[in-house]
């Protein structure tokens, strides 16, 4: 009841509440059995030839069932919120039952996740008992969006192939995360035209090798200008602004001529939700490890890679 701000709507779901109840008392007292005078009658209803509704009263049992199913509606609303604004005597709140939930898990387990905290990504990314705290929350909070294999989706990056918007360091990872991030690809279809739109889009699928018209492609490559603001002149995308590369044939939302046209007409919204306020530096500490263990080959050292000369990437 906390959403409505006139004390009315209070008083209207209680009386309404109490309402319903008087009344379910009345139906039952109008059915109560009485003694049977004669046979019972035929209220004419009947289907399946021979199956009948006469007018006999209700059972005493199932009677007594309904009264006591009131006894326990009146006595809940009592101790528990039901009533519009009335509490409860126990004043219980499904806010309140959830904070204590939090704060007995975060006593239980938090100093768990403190014991990793303070340890390097690159090591921790090492350490299987972290990995394993890291996968299982991975499953709770970031499968929804990436797989629970973490492969990604449509529209959703795979953290699996080594290819980062904003850079696969651990640190980089963790401050995505922590803080989010918001991509956005501007719609072009007014900028370029119908053909325009074609040219380029077929000048973007000659970067990464893909099948495409190479006379579209010439035209689109003098087009592409209005693009290489973001992607680089060379289509190499830029990781500072989250533009990704579109010479490695990895795609976020289809690399078809048809999906690529669209997302140069249309652009593209994305969004990567902040956790810090969520789960607490903590967690995404864990959790930044473990996505950062799943680009890794097999067999490779996190903290030697992490600390290994650095190597161009791909987004």
């Amino acid at each position: 009841m906390s959403d409505f701000v006139s004390g009315f709507w209070g008083w209207y779901v209680g009386l309404l509440t109490l309402v319903a109840i008087v009344a379910c008392v009345a139906l039952l007292r109008s059915q109560k059995a009485r003694p049977a005078v004669g046979a019972p009658q035929l209220h004419g209803h009947t289907w399946d030839e021979d199956l009948a509704e006469y007018n006999n009263p209700l059972p005493r049992w199932w009677m007594w069932l309904f009264y006591l199913t009131i006894v326990f509606a009146l006595v809940y609303l009592v101790l528990y919120p039901g009533l519009g604004s009335f509490a409860g005597v126990y004043g219980w709140t499904s806010r309140g039952e959830h904070q204590a939930e939090t704060q007995q898990a975060e006593s239980q387990y938090g100093p768990i996740f403190n014991k990793f905290a303070q340890q390097d990504l690159a090591v921790l990314a090492d350490n299987l008992e972290a990995r394993a705290i890291g996968g299982r929350l991975f499953l709770v909070y970031c499968s929804q969006c990436h797989g629970s294999d973490a492969g990604g989706g449509f529209g959703f990056p795979n953290l699996r192939d080594k290819d980062w918007l904003y850079g696969g360091d651990p640190e980089t990872i963790k401050a995505s995360i922590m803080n989010g991030r918001g991509g956005v690809m501007p719609p072009l279809g007014g900028a370029l035209g119908e053909a325009g739109v074609k040219e380029v889009a077929h000048y973007v699928l000659s970067l990464s090798g893909a099948s495409h018209d190479p006379a579209l492609a010439a035209k689109g490559k003098e087009k592409f200008t209005v693009c290489a603001a973001c992607h680089g002149p060379d289509g190499k995308g830029n990781q500072t602004i989250g533009a990704p590369n579109l010479t490695d044939n990895i795609w976020l939302f289809g690399g078809s001529e048809k999906t690529v046209m669209e997302t140069i007409i249309k652009g593209r919204i994305s969004q990567m939700p902040a956790h810090k306020d969520l789960l607490g530096e903590a967690k995404v500490h864990l959790l930044a490890a473990y996505v950062y263990s799943l680009s890794l080959e097999p067999g490779t050292s996190a903290a030697q890679k992490a600390y290994a000369q650095p190597s161009p990437t791909k987004k």
